[in-house]
């Protein structure tokens, strides 16, 4: 058998690729182009799936969007919702809800986001088959709260029993491999360490964590009595009985009615008005076009996913985005050379990661305050260590109640693989130069001066970090060590420790821009994401440095069969420790801000 040329097989590849542009050509003109396109219904309402879980922000990237980077974000149904809130033609909402959610501090986000539009007097119905089938719906049941009917399917159940944390812990399986875990922290609250070198919570892990739930569980108590207008011991003892077949959850007032998905949308029908159409909350933004898109500048920049040196990417294994720092500090910088520029939004959705990686994200942090241009973080579901790092120095700082923050502290180390290797008949032989040649070698122990060396490395960014901190949030380096010690804390707690400034989503982080910025509360404003998106077909053509069509093609087809192939294995590689994104392994900083 021979093998086709190498000419014709790029020849090929180029067919291939032309047929992909036009058809994406095509899609794109067919979904964004709103000239000449159906407009928005005299009477509409608008149609939410919330079965499909939300982003924090779609990647722009293509590969990524093939691989999961896209669908549904935050920032557009926010959008979306706040445009509909002033515009007559829309008359109500509808939603499909079921029992996941995506997090709980965006399931506030869209929470808050719902109830902004019901604000204007707009009806808002939500719709599940069930809240969990057989499993916990607490996360979906949570969010359907926030409307004013909610109607579940007759065969449905309502998965109301309560918040569990459960950690994992590998100390055993790392035992029984032979793997030992040489790595340290700063302080006894930097839990993620205790996943490799403990079997069970450690009484300061079980505290934070304890802190951390009860304080969840208040705001979910609190979200469903006022939602369903009942007082919070109720709800208390309602979810201590939980869960409920469907009947149950009716007659206990937790939903208004029983009826299929048919039925719900006739009754939205006859209150919208038989003229009334449904329509998508993502086309409904396409046709009537995104707020802020006039005024007063104020740019947006996203910091989503863990911490690392290097461009923002997004990884298809776990189908989650790295805040790379050399992307998100020069969006910064693009924003703080923007004349036009007045305030600056920082969104923020990170465990943590690269210490180094961080440093330079926040560099440019106090680079914009020097420059007179008012900074506003805006949290989602988590911003600890590394995602903290990057905040730590803003105007204000905003975060939902539910928004993990904090853990202010430092962990790093390496784990030694040399005895696993060895039964697998894997020898090792080294020669060095140097007394510390093999410092950072996973084959070898640290040497009694090395290990006081790294101890020394660990002091120094803890030291660094508690400094910051304390003079971007103007605290007493005494009271931020005595609140970080790598503690995390819910956003409604570290808003009383000084941590963060206000509660609440975007609509809050832009009354601050504009406060911060000396506009009117009113004042028109136009949003401008940094660095300029090119969208999918500009993601395509554009290129890099060395791009060219065949290896597009090669990469986009090799990346989504080794994504399906090996995201699980990939999966437990993490979880132990061992694979791409393990905190402390060899192939992440030595010293990382991690969880």
């Amino acid at each position: 058998m021979t093998r086709p040329s190498r000419t014709l097989r790029f020849f090929a590849v180029i067919g291939v690729l032309s047929t992909a542009v036009f058809a994406l050509v095509l899609l794109t003109v067919s979904v964004r182009c709103t000239c000449g396109g159906p407009g928005v219904p005299a009477r509409t309402v608008l149609e939410i799936d919330f079965e499909r879980p939300f982003l924090e922000h779609a990647a722009d990237d293509p590969v990524a969007r093939v691989l999961g980077g896209g669908g549904p974000t935050v920032d557009d149904l926010v959008a979306a919702l706040e445009r509909a809130q002033t515009d007559d033609r829309v008359v109500g909402l509808v939603a499909h809800v079921g029992g996941a959610g995506s997090g709980f501090a965006r399931t506030q986000e869209l929470r808050d986001a719902i109830a902004g539009f019901r604000a204007s007097g707009k009806f808002a119905v939500a719709f599940s088959e069930t809240f969990g089938e057989f499993g916990p719906g607490n996360q979906g049941y949570y969010l359907a709260t926030a409307f004013d009917e909610i109607w579940l399917q007759p065969s449905g159940d309502v998965g109301l029993n309560g918040l569990m944390m459960q950690g994992s812990f590998y100390r055993g399986t790392l035992d029984k491999l032979e793997v030992s875990v040489r790595m340290d922290h700063r302080y006894e609250y930097k839990n993620a360490l205790n996943t490799y070198t403990e079997r069970a919570y450690t009484p300061a892990h079980k505290e934070a964590s304890q802190a951390v739930l009860s304080s969840m569980f208040d705001q979910f108590v609190a979200g469903i009595a006022e939602g369903r207008k009942l007082a919070p011991e109720a709800v208390r003892t309602l979810i201590d009985r939980g869960p409920f077949l469907g009947p149950e959850a009716h007659k206990e007032g937790l939903v208004d009615r029983l009826g299929y998905r048919d039925e719900v949308m006739a009754a939205v029908k006859e209150r919208a008005g038989a003229d009334a159409e449904l329509l998508w909350h993502d086309r409904y933004l396409d046709r009537a076009g995104r707020p802020h898109t006039r005024g007063t500048r104020i740019a947006v920049v996203y910091g989503i996913g863990p911490v690392a040196r290097g461009k923002s990417s997004f990884d298809p294994l776990f189908r989650e985005a790295t805040m790379g720092s050399e992307t998100v500090a020069g969006a910064l910088r693009a924003a703080i050379d923007d004349p036009e520029v007045k305030a600056i939004v920082f969104r923020v959705d990170s465990p943590g990661g690269s210490y180094v990686a961080s440093d330079t994200i926040w560099r440019e942090t106090v680079r914009a305050k020097q420059a007179g241009k008012p900074l506003i973080v805006s949290m989602g579901n988590v911003a600890g260590s590394g995602g903290y790092f990057v905040a730590m120095h803003a105007t204000k700082i905003v975060a939902q109640p539910g928004t993990i923050t904090g853990s202010i502290g430092v962990l790093g180390g390496k784990m030694l693989t040399r005895q696993l290797f060895e039964r697998l008949g894997v020898t090792y032989d080294s020669i060095n130069t140097s007394a510390n040649s093999d410092f950072f070698s996973e084959q070898h122990d640290y040497s009694a001066g090395g290990w006081q060396r790294f101890q020394g490395w660990l002091d120094r960014v803890y030291v660094d970090f508690t400094g910051k901190v304390a003079d971007g949030r103007g605290l007493p380096i005494e009271k931020v060590r005595e609140v970080a010690k790598g503690r995390i804390w819910t956003g409604a707690d570290a808003k009383q420790l000084g941590l963060v400034d206000e509660l609440g989503g975007w609509p809050v982080a832009l009354r601050l821009a504009r406060e911060s910025a000396g506009l009117a509360a009113d004042a028109d404003i136009e949003l401008k994401v940094y660095p300029e998106e090119k969208g999918l077909l500009g993601a395509l053509l554009g290129g890099g440095d060395g791009d060219n069509s065949e290896a597009v093609a090669a990469d986009v087809q090799v990346a989504i069969g080794l994504a399906e192939e090996l995201r699980p294995v990939a999966a437990e590689l993490r979880a132990l420790g061992l694979g791409p994104g393990a905190h402390g392994a060899v192939s992440t900083p030595p010293v990382a801000l991690g969880e």
